[in-house]
């Protein structure tokens, strides 16, 4: 198995923003402690939105257009993965520990 290499994206990144640009989610994962309210920012010209991937989960977003934000406080521990139902493609998660 190598162990190194060039263009890793999933390693898990801390904070509590996430930019939306050239129609991706960064970073693609993003770690919080439970009780972190973290803002999706949109930098790109078209519309997209924050939803989770499972039904009846708790991000849901309208579409944000350009330079309009979302944010979401992560109260329970888990795994939470999330689309842009307008481009289902783009695709991200929110790890939240204790």
């Amino acid at each position: 198995m190598s162990t190194s290499s060039t263009g890793a994206a999933a390693a898990p990144v801390t904070g509590n923003a996430v930019a939306i640009k050239n129609f991706a989610f960064s970073p693609a994962t993003l770690q919080v402690k439970a009780g972190t309210t973290v803002t999706w920012t949109n930098q790109d010209t078209d519309a997209h939105t924050v939803t989770s991937a499972a039904s009846g989960g708790p991000l849901r977003s309208a579409a944000l257009a350009t330079h309009a934000t979302y944010s979401y406080t992560f109260t329970k521990p888990g795994t939470y993965a999330y689309i842009c139902t307008i481009h289902p493609f783009m695709t991200a998660t929110v790890e939240v520990t204790q």
